[in-house]
């Protein structure tokens, strides 16, 4: 990333970055932990929230397009916008290259609105150092045999591929201390109610709710004046 992007992206306090500014939720787990079919479920049941589309070196599985749940692009693409700092963060997973844009994110928090980031442990270590009031929720796996059988299940991996998220799974949950909130993907239904309770609970926040905070209350005195007199 550019030193003007990280001199924009860093540095400041929760309160300076959330005030009048849409709220940046980021969401991790290991590959096949569910993260992705809790984000579609909070995405149709939470209003005003938007998705960020990252990008990708990787090949798109059956049923996946371009734009909507993926940039898939080469690996030349890529390297030139890490050269041209336009990722907020980016990562090696699984041995391809993923990344988020910067200018998606600012865009849409910069009008005010929400947005999810579905991210890998690596890439949401970055975007928390460089986007301080990001709210962070890591998705845990009820058990590693649970997680197996899902990854089996979506059979979009070939055998090696598929061990080698096994393998890095291991080193993955350990993460789950560097996050805001925990949620157990044992039950999707639940899990999902989980996930966007704590999005409704952030944006209630003090320091969310500062500005409308404020109206209200001159609000309160202009009446309390008209009333009195």
């Amino acid at each position: 990333m550019s030193s003007e992007l990280k001199e924009q992206a860093g540095g400041a306090t929760r309160s300076e970055v959330s005030a009048g500014r849409g709220m940046l939720v980021v969401v991790s787990s290991p590959s096949g932990g569910g993260k992705g079919t809790l984000i579609r479920r909070a995405l149709k049941n939470v209003p005003n929230l938007g998705y960020s589309v990252s990008f990708t070196t990787r090949g798109p599985r059956e049923g996946e397009t371009d734009g909507q749940h993926y940039f898939f692009v080469s690996e030349q693409e890529f390297r030139r916008m890490i050269e041209a700092g336009e990722f907020l963060e980016w990562a090696v997973v699984h041995g391809n290259l993923y990344g988020t844009a910067y200018s998606q994110i600012e865009r849409e928090r910069a009008a005010g609105r929400d947005i999810i980031l579905e991210i890998d442990v690596q890439g949401a270590a970055s975007v928390r150092r460089m986007a301080q009031d990001a709210t962070s929720v890591f998705i845990l796996p009820p058990s590693f045999e649970v997680l197996r059988e899902r990854l089996s299940a979506r059979g979009t991996e070939r055998e090696d591929d598929l061990n080698l998220r096994l393998r890095n799974s291991v080193e993955e949950v350990e993460h789950y201390r560097e996050f805001q909130y925990v949620v157990i993907n044992d039950d999707a239904q639940r899990a999902a109610g989980l996930l966007a309770s704590i999005i409704y609970a952030e944006r209630a926040r003090r320091e969310r709710q500062e500005d409308a905070a404020r109206r209200i209350l001159a609000s309160f005195k202009r009446e309390a004046e008209d009333t009195v007199n």
